[in-house]
């Protein structure tokens, strides 16, 4: 079996280095394959795959030791905890019914609702429009544990007929179709990672910087009109994102 092999990183000489080191070394961690070993590099070897001191590089694994991801034994080396895991995946579904079931689940908060100017990556799908209803919902799981939040971006004339404690209990694509009847033709979906920004870092109680995977997702009417676009944000250490194609 391979050894644990982190992802390489190009530094930002504006950041402190062990935190970069620690975020990315997070990230490899919680992005394993499930049979990879346990086992790290000792502190020199990844020293050297990171470039930087092997003093920052005990910082580093300082900081992912108090977040109980590792555990460090002297002169047996340093240990991925078994309890550091994925979590659930986030995957591309092929119907309408079957995304509502991917978005349902655990509790949603509304934190705040009204007419906003349009941001330039929404403002692109409305045209003609300069604003449009924006829902801000932060949804955590059963145990009140931030999993992530989204802005949806809703045409005028649909965000004047819903109920927001709708949005409390269904996703906004459940609304659309079953409590305003809005015929749903396509759901054009894109995922990227990025690195959480201060507001959803402190949404999501995860550190400035840490992996973060963007959706944005486009729903058109049966007219080709777009109804809806939200931006979910999704904790990195909570979800993953797989699609499977079939061959014909």
């Amino acid at each position: 079996m391979n050894a644990f092999a982190p992802d390489s990183l190009v530094l930002n000489r504006k950041l402190p280095l062990w935190y970069q080191v620690s975020q990315s070394l997070r990230a490899s961690i919680l992005g394993r394959h499930p049979d990879a070993p346990l086992r790290l590099p000792t502190e020199d070897d990844l020293a050297r795959h990171y470039g930087v001191s092997v003093l920052t590089m005990r910082q580093a694994l300082k900081e992912l030791e108090d977040e109980g991801l590792i555990s460090r034994h002297r002169r047996r080396g340093t240990f991925i905890e078994p309890g550091a895991q994925r979590g659930a995946p986030v995957k591309l579904l092929g119907s309408v019914d079957a995304i509502v079931a991917q978005q349902s689940g655990g509790r949603t908060t509304v934190l705040g609702h009204g007419p906003q100017p349009l941001p330039p990556e929404a403002a692109e799908h409305f045209p003609g429009l300069t604003e449009a209803t924006a829902y801000r919902r932060l949804r955590c799981d059963e145990q009140g544990e931030p999993t992530n939040w989204a802005e949806n971006f809703v045409r005028p004339d649909l965000g004047a007929r819903i109920d927001v404690a709708d949005l409390e209990r269904w996703p906004m694509t459940k609304v659309l179709r079953d409590a305003l009847g809005v015929r749903i033709s396509r759901i054009t979906d894109t995922v990227e990672a990025r690195l959480a920004d201060p507001e959803t870092a402190r949404l999501l109680r995860v550190p400035l910087l840490s992996p973060i995977l963007h959706y944005t997702g486009v729903t058109y009417d049966e007219s080709g009109r777009v109804a809806d676009v939200v931006r979910i944000h999704y904790r990195g250490d909570r979800f993953s994102f797989t699609v499977t194609m079939e061959a014909p």
